[in-house]
């Protein structure tokens, strides 16, 4: 199968979101080939044009999920189960679009109580899985990005194909083995240099790799030292500001079917980003970070501004907020099951008693932002970050 041919079904069934499979037949039938999976008469066929088949044998699909036919089941390469209901798409990559809410592959088992913290007798239940498989990029490029902060790297290694289809391959967080130790520029050159140096080895190439500094890391003194040092490598560092994080957060953890229908945010440090498209176009609002609470403000002043921006967002884009940053990772981890792409974070009131003044002040920026827009589905995506997004921006 040709790369056009996949792009052409990721469209196809893109435009058959929350339609009944009909219409992805009359999208598809003007290309001629395009083929995708479907339920018809009970039964899991391939669809070309208005041509059914009916299946029977498993087929392996390019993002590593697994259709199992007799079963009406997609089995994730998460290892999770996904029953297909009869107006769900199931697109020649694998990509699954959902046309109306899940239904469970078996009886649920009682949820499962996971701790808040240590030491903490609050609990709080394992929330809905969220079931959407992003599209597998189909050959494709390495790229990588770094991005810097004052006390070490958040590095991505990223897979991207002509249509902008993208799998994360490698991530390092908070590496800091630069940085250690290192009391000269030359220090500094020799620590970067071993550091690119595993990214080349890897099999990014010496142009594909950029380096990004998010707007609370860059009047750091030791990211000065950095960029000066990379500059002199011949690298370029590319600063962005708050707006620029939000718009590139936006492209890389919002998926494309919820791209009119959804916001992100971006809760960092030193700011948040609030963002959403209109009309095609992003708008970012931001607002303060996690960090406030070394600015000696109160949390009401704080969760005043965050719920005046989040109020910004259009209502009909308020059902699911995909968020990202330090924070969300850390309430994700406390209710992630196995190795899922995304986590369902629970209501605000069930991260009441975390611990840790940064994670405190997080969690009254998400109550803020939950109780000014209504959204009952937060959902953190494992693999994004904004500079990802940055990536997918480069030519």
């Amino acid at each position: 199968m040709t790369t056009r041919l996949l792009f052409a079904g990721l469209l196809a069934g893109l435009c058959a979101w929350g339609q009944p499979t009909h219409s992805l037949a009359q999208t598809s039938s003007r290309r001629g080939q395009t083929y995708w999976y479907s339920i018809q008469n009970n039964v899991v066929v391939q669809k070309t044009g208005a041509t059914a088949k009916p299946l029977k044998d498993e087929i392996k699909l390019p993002n590593g999920s697994l259709l199992k036919p007799l079963d009406r089941l997609v089995v994730l390469a998460s290892g999770e189960e996904i029953l297909l209901g009869n107006d769900d798409v199931l697109t020649a990559s694998g990509e699954l679009i959902r046309a109306q809410k899940p239904e469970p592959a078996a009886s649920p088992a009682p949820a499962k109580a996971v701790a808040v913290a240590p030491n903490s007798p609050a609990t709080v239940a394992a929330p809905a899985k969220f079931g959407y498989v992003p599209a597998a990029p189909v050959g494709g490029k390495l790229k990588g990005v770094v991005e810097l902060g004052a006390s070490g790297f958040n590095s991505f290694i990223v897979r991207i194909d002509p249509q902008r289809n993208w799998k994360l391959e490698k991530a390092e967080f908070g590496n800091s083995l630069v940085l250690e130790n290192m009391a000269t520029d030359d220090d500094i050159r020799r620590g970067l240099k071993a550091y690119i140096g595993k990214m080349l080895d890897y099999g990014v190439g010496g142009r594909d790799i950029y380096f990004v500094v998010s707007s609370g890391a860059a009047t750091a003194e030791g990211t000065k030292h950095i960029i000066e040092s990379l500059k002199a490598l011949n690298y370029v560092v590319h600063l962005v500001t708050p707006e620029q994080e939000g718009t590139f957060g936006l492209r890389a953890a919002v998926p494309p079917a919820y791209a009119d229908k959804a916001f992100l945010v971006d809760m960092g440090s030193a700011n948040t980003k609030i963002a959403w498209q209109a009309q095609g176009k992003p708008v970012v609002a931001n607002t303060y970070g996690s960090k406030y609470y070394q600015q000696a403000l109160p949390d009401s002043k704080v969760a005043a501004d965050v719920a005046a921006k989040a109020s910004q967002v259009p209502t009909t884009q308020r059902k699911t907020c995909f968020i990202i940053g330090g924070v969300p990772y850390e309430l994700a981890k406390i209710v992630r099951q196995g190795q899922e792409q995304f986590t369902v974070l629970r209501a605000p009131a069930d991260y009441a008693q975390v611990e840790g003044a940064k994670l405190k002040a997080g969690v009254t920026i998400y109550r803020a932002l939950a109780e000014a827009t209504g959204c009952q589905q937060f959902v953190f995506g494992w693999d994004t970050n904004f500079t990802i997004g940055y990536l997918l921006s480069q030519p």
